[in-house]
């Protein structure tokens, strides 16, 4: 398994990772998780800052030393070194292109990222002073964003030919990835934390009266965080917010937040327990993103029964129009509208995300990426010539029981 993001560091891709890893120990495979040095992976040496082909010799390295089954990477573009190349886009890469190359064992990509050129263009982070938009750094980022988008796509493209199987997290991405497989983000409540409303509140010190609303997550420009402090909530409602720094990005954003009908919990980076109390204590989250592949925030409310509203962005429409949320035009007089048709129609909502929550649970998800492997570790030793496994019941060979703890495991490969 394949991140460099992992816990404790911080990161929306590692956490799912962590979480995936977790649910497919519970079902018996033996999963080695290879990750950047701060994270507790099994297994280190990859990193985003890692140059050219860095990340894929570390990555050929392991594979050969271990020989797993299967290596499943959890792909996003700058967790494995981005370069964007400002003048001649082909020669744009990602410091895993080449392990997609070499490897010979069977790739299960999931994709993380793919979007459409409008919100490509808004990942470009600038001030909005005049003098800031006419200067020729701001012209170099913008230049260098747009003829680059052919070969975000072209990359994408690229790993998914040499994938043996490519998983996305909605039908959004698919249509941006063809030929993927859908397998939703995972979410259910900490094991130890499953508490009434009233209880979590107390717990967190929050008022018992009235709905609260959630925006929770990265304090970063695409969050919409400058929505939080244009919003009027409207009568009943009270806007709960908790936002922490990104592990690698060092975006600094200055938003001077209104205290009225706002609560700032200033806890930075929730532990899993922390953040399903949290969850627990509101009634719906607010994501007035501004850009979207996806949300694992989205989900992590969808799990503890919350419906949510959000900017009208293709990832969120979908969900919403399962009845599990609404989307809004991204300006605050339509986000409060949004915030009264759900107050009037919550039960509805509630009844719909409450039966999404049943598919999402972890067990699973993880049952959904089995019989992923087991399909093709099948393929794989019906095309050596094997017919029959020593076991029916197992995906590999050499599954184990699970280990007793990642962090009882100091491997460490070398630059």
């Amino acid at each position: 398994m394949v991140s460099t993001e992992y816990p404790p560091m911080h990161g929306g891709v590692g956490r799912y990772t962590e979480n995936l890893a977790k649910s497919l120990l519970m079902k018996g495979l033996e999963v080695n998780v290879v990750s950047d040095s701060h994270g507790a992976g099994r297994y280190h040496g990859l990193s985003p800052y890692n140059r050219k082909n860095l990340n894929s010799n570390v990555l050929t390295t392991l594979v050969k030393k271990i020989m797993p089954d299967i290596v499943h990477v959890q792909h996003e573009h700058g967790l494995y070194y981005y370069n964007q190349n400002p003048i001649y886009p082909p020669k744009s890469y990602t410091g895993l292109d080449d392990f997609y190359e070499r490897c010979n064992v069977p790739i299960v990509t999931t994709f993380h990222t793919s979007m459409y050129f409008k919100q490509w263009m808004q990942l470009v982070n600038v001030s909005k002073k005049k003098k800031d938009l006419l200067n020729l750094k701001t012209f170099y980022k913008f230049w260098r964003q747009f003829i680059n988008y052919y070969k975000f796509h072209s990359i994408n493209k690229h790993i998914m030919a040499k994938s043996s199987c490519g998983i996305v997290l909605s039908n959004y991405l698919k249509q941006l990835i063809p030929d993927t497989t859908v397998v939703y983000h995972g979410s259910e409540p900490f094991c130890q934390t499953i508490v009434s409303k009233a209880e979590a509140r107390n717990k967190l010190h929050l008022p018992q009266n009235g709905r609260l609303a959630l925006a929770q997550g990265f304090f970063t420009n695409t969050k919409g965080w400058d929505m939080i402090k244009k919003i009027q909530m409207p009568k009943n409602w009270k806007l709960v917010i908790n936002y922490s720094k990104n592990f690698y990005n060092k975006e600094n954003i200055e938003i001077k937040l209104p205290e009225k009908n706002i609560i700032n919990l200033n806890k930075d980076y929730l532990t899993e327990e922390e953040l399903s109390l949290l969850l627990f204590a509101v009634d719906a989250l607010f994501l007035p993103y501004k850009v979207s592949s996806g949300s694992g925030t989205m989900f992590d409310g969808l799990g503890h029964g919350k419906p949510f509203i959000a900017s009208d962005l293709g990832f969120f429409r979908e969900f919403s129009n399962m009845n599990l949320g609404i989307v809004s035009k991204r300006d605050p007089t339509s986000f409060e509208s949004a915030f009264m048709e759900l107050d009037q129609n919550y039960q509805k909502f509630e009844l719909y995300v409450k039966e999404f929550g049943r598919k999402i649970l972890w067990d699973n998800i993880a049952r959904q990426h089995l019989q992923i492997y087991t399909n093709l570790v099948e393929k794989a030793k019906l095309s050596m010539g094997v017919t029959k496994y020593p076991s029916e019941d197992l995906v590999y060979n050499k599954i184990t029981a699970p280990k007793s703890s990642h962090k009882d495991i100091k491997n460490k490969l070398p630059p």
